[in-house]
Parts: structure tokens; sequence; C-alpha cells
């Protein structure tokens, strides 16, 4: 058994570095065609993310307020911290607004459950209920003053079945929002299927992020290879398009055996990245490839590597998607980004 293992963990490592060998060319800052620069700020850190938008606003054409989602009764539930991001980006005038919907949902107990497939089989069981989703969506976006609705619904492309009902709602929605009057953009996992026949009319943003994370081992959330080859998918996307990349990073605890073995693995903010750089007294690294920075420690006997994106990171990401033909971009999101005052798109 144990020869068994080794064998696997030295043929996974030999196609592992041979997958790197051939991966993709370096990354650089430079000069690029100018792209239009779009943000979100998330409900549970609407505190620090209302304060970088200050400090950002006039490089912002739109900004999503994220998010609404679902309560025990499939009924849509605003957090006060969505609201006071609404009120306020509209306050300061912002050109375009849109409030943000998800297929998470709160249950009884307070506990959000994300990404529920089982609440959008709901949502779409028939045209009745897609209508009744849609309505209570225009409601939102009149109550909240929001110039755009944006569409965040995850974790059902690879549902036949699901998908087939999805892109059924979004020619309703698409539909709905012309008549009302606003704009509609539709986040896309970069795993999504872009050929299956996505309506004409929408924005469509996809995400040029989580290359690696808490599914997998220790890396950058993008790189060339992963920006060149969700560029060619995006081919297949009628009209507007725009590429979405992260903030922060990920950090990995006890990581070996490619995975077989590791401790706790979450995502961070670049303020504790360069944070746990000081504290550790190391030097973080510029991969190329990626443009991320990267670190090791130690701390209380468990080794630690810790991948993140700087401003430079963005701006080469940002390069990397303008050469591609992708002139709209969008960051996820404001909130724990160091020196965010410097970062500029063009």
């Amino acid at each position: 058994m144990k020869r068994k293992l080794h064998m696997f963990v030295l043929g996974a490592a030999v196609l592992l570095m041979s997958g790197c060998a051939q991966g993709a060319s370096s990354l650089s800052v430079g000069s690029h065609e100018p792209v239009v620069l779009s943000a979100w700020i998330a409900s549970w850190d609407e505190e620090k993310g209302l304060k970088e938008y200050g400090d950002i606003k006039n490089r912002l054409v739109g900004v999503s307020c994220f998010m609404a989602y679902y309560d025990q009764e499939d009924k849509l539930f605003i957090p006060e911290e969505t609201r006071k991001i609404a009120a306020l980006v509209k306050e300061e005038k912002q050109e375009q607004r849109y409030i943000s919907f998800t297929n998470d949902w709160k249950n009884e107990q307070g506990k959000v459950i994300n990404k529920d497939t089982e609440l959008l089989r709901r949502l779409f069981a028939d045209d009745k209920h897609k209508e009744q989703t849609i309505a209570e969506m225009l409601q939102v976006a009149k109550e909240l003053q929001c110039t755009g609705i944006e569409l965040d619904y995850e974790s059902f492309f690879k549902d036949s079945d699901l998908l087939q009902k999805y892109l059924s709602f979004t020619y309703k929605l698409s539909s709905a929002c012309i008549k009302e009057g606003l704009s509609l953009r539709i986040v896309l996992e970069p795993g999504m299927p872009m050929d299956v026949g996505l309506c004409r009319g929408p924005e469509y943003v996809v995400m040029f992020y989580n290359l690696h994370g808490r599914h997998n081992g220790p890396g950058p959330k993008a790189d060339s290879e992963f920006i060149a080859k969700t560029i060619k998918k995006m081919e297949a996307i009628p009209g507007k398009k725009a590429a979405a990349f992260a903030t922060g990073g990920c950090l990995w605890e006890d990581y070996g055996l490619l995975g077989l073995q590791h401790g706790k693995i979450r995502f961070l903010d670049e303020d504790e990245a360069v944070e746990l750089a000081k504290a550790h007294q190391v030097t973080p690294e510029r991969d190329e490839a990626s443009y991320a920075m990267h670190f090791t420690y130690k701390e209380a006997g468990h080794d630690y590597e810790l991948w993140y994106a700087d401003n430079k990171t963005l701006q080469a990401w940002i390069k990397a998607a303008a050469d591609g033909g992708i002139k709209r971009v969008s960051l996820w999101r404001l909130g724990g980004n160091y020196r965010i005052k410097e970062f500029h798109a063009n």
C-alpha cells in the first residue's frame, strides 16, 4: 500500500512539474489599451470597502453592491450593510450602481448556505417562479435606486437541466431589465461553458480567479496561461465582456503530499499578508508566470505558504486581459488592500 502511495505521489509530481514546465510565459506591467474599471464592495466588509471606495472612486465607472440573497422561504434578503453601500455610492453620484444577487440563503439559525443549487431549482421551477424571482429583483433594484442588476448565481453549470433553466431565466431577466431601463451584468465562473447560447444584451463578467485556492494547493489566483485560456473561451460570449480579478490571496498550512495531507486553508486580504511578512521577517518574492507575491514561514511547529496579489500583480493581470482584447475589468473586491490609493488600472 505504501509503495502504491509513493508511486502515485511520484507520478503526480512528474505530471505537475511537466505541466509547469510547459506552463505560461511571464507576465509584466506596462502600457496597454485603456480599460474601464469597476469594483465590488462586500456587505461583510462594508466599512473598509467604503473607505477604499473613497480612495479610488474617481477611477471607477461602476460599483457592485454585494450582496442580496435569500431567506428560508426563498424571499430576497438585503443586509443593512448592503443598503448602506448602495446609499453611499448613490450619494457619491456613482455612474453605474449594481445590486448583486447570489444563490446563497440564510436558514432559521442564521447560517448562510453558499451557492445552493437546490435553491436555484426552486427559483427556476417553472415560468411563474422565474417571473416572481425577476419581479423581486426589479423591486429591490428600484428600492435601492440602483442603475442595474448583477446576477451572480454559481456552481450549477455541470447540471445540464439546471443550466438550460438558468439560460431561460437570463433571457427573461434581460428582457425585463430592458423594459425597466436597468443595465444587466451576469457573472460567470471560468469553468462555465460559454458557447451554450448566452443571450445578447447583458455584460458578461468572467471570474479570472481561484486557479489556486481552498480546493487545491499553493499558487496564485491567476497566471498568464489561465488568463489566456479564459480569454479564448470568452470568444463565444456575445456582446460586452469583462474580466474580474481578485485582490488578496490564500494561506496554506502544512500542505504536503500533493494535498493528501494539509492543515487549514483560508483566504486573506493583502493587508494581512503584508503584516504576516513583517511579523515573520520574510521578504515576499514575485512569481514571473503570475506576477503574484509569495512567501513561506514557520510558526508553532507548522509550515505556511502564502500567495497574494499586490497592486503590480493586478496591473499585470489587467495588462494581460487588455492585450487579449478585454477592455472592461472588475476588482473583487475593495477592502483590505495595501496602498490601494496608488492603484491605477491604466
